[in-house]
């Protein structure tokens, strides 16, 4: 599974509390989809699909974070 953090998104611009924003956001959609291990306060790692769903974007190979 290819995960995004904070500091990945502000390398691609995204402002500090924005990309905070987006990862906070993340998590409670992993949540909502059943996965509890993102209900952690120190994860602060998502998976690259779930920050694509919220942005409505799709990242190039690039772009990925491994």
């Amino acid at each position: 599974m290819i995960t995004v953090t904070k500091k990945d998104l502000i390398e691609l611009g995204y402002g500090n509390s924005f990309s905070a924003d987006i990862i906070k956001r993340a998590k409670e959609l992993m949540i909502t989809k059943g996965h509890s291990y993102y209900e952690s306060r120190k994860l602060d790692r998502v998976p690259r699909e779930a920050v694509e769903e919220i942005l409505g974007i799709k990242f190039s190979d690039e772009n990925r974070s491994d």
